[in-house]
């Protein structure tokens, strides 16, 4: 009984936060949304010299700069974002995931896609939603893999960074990711 009460009350909580923290996420204005966009580039451009050369070649890049997590054996994720093109911000874009496994926690992070491609950039433009892992080749950028890239190795589609990461989910879970065009 006590094990199930505790579980109940695990359970409740990750429910309470996922729903505050969505909460939160939905409601930037555009030009919180643009600014933090604009400062999560910067950071991440300083602490990964490879997204700074890869932002002068890219076509275009969408960046989530703020993304919450949750999840116990059932979970979700939430965040807003942009699409830019140049230095204008094209369209507003919105990352939904849902997973389930082993899991347990909250966490938040941020994350841009340098969309290298004509292609790409189409393909998320003229789509209902892009689910990551369909359409374009996306290469999720860490260490290793940065050391291994220049500009003459580029050959995929999009590359992914994830950055800002705080707090802590463990587990392992399926997990899908749609990337859908919003309203600002």
């Amino acid at each position: 009984m006590y094990r199930l009460s505790r579980t109940f009350i695990a359970s409740a909580m990750a429910i309470i936060v996922s729903l505050s923290a969505i909460n939160l996420a939905s409601a930037a204005t555009a030009d919180d949304l643009d600014e933090d966009s604009r400062q999560a580039l910067q950071a991440l451009e300083k602490t990964h010299p490879m997204a700074e050369s890869l932002s002068r070649t890219a076509k275009a890049i969408l960046v989530f700069p703020n993304v919450v997590k949750a999840g116990l054996v059932f979970g979700g994720s939430y965040g807003e974002g942009e699409l830019i093109e140049g230095a204008k911000v094209v369209d507003y874009y919105n990352t939904v995931s849902g997973s389930w496994g082993l899991q347990i926690g909250a966490q938040s992070y941020g994350y841009a896609i340098f969309l290298m491609t004509d292609d790409a950039v189409n393909y998320l433009k003229e789509s209902k939603g892009w689910e990551l892992g369909v359409g374009p080749t996306v290469v999720v950028v860490d260490e290793g893999v940065a050391k291994n890239l220049s500009t003459s190795s580029l050959q995929d589609d999009a590359y992914a960074f994830i950055f800002s990461q705080q707090g802590l989910m463990a587990g392992i879970s399926i997990e899908g990711t749609k990337v859908t065009k919003i309203e600002r």
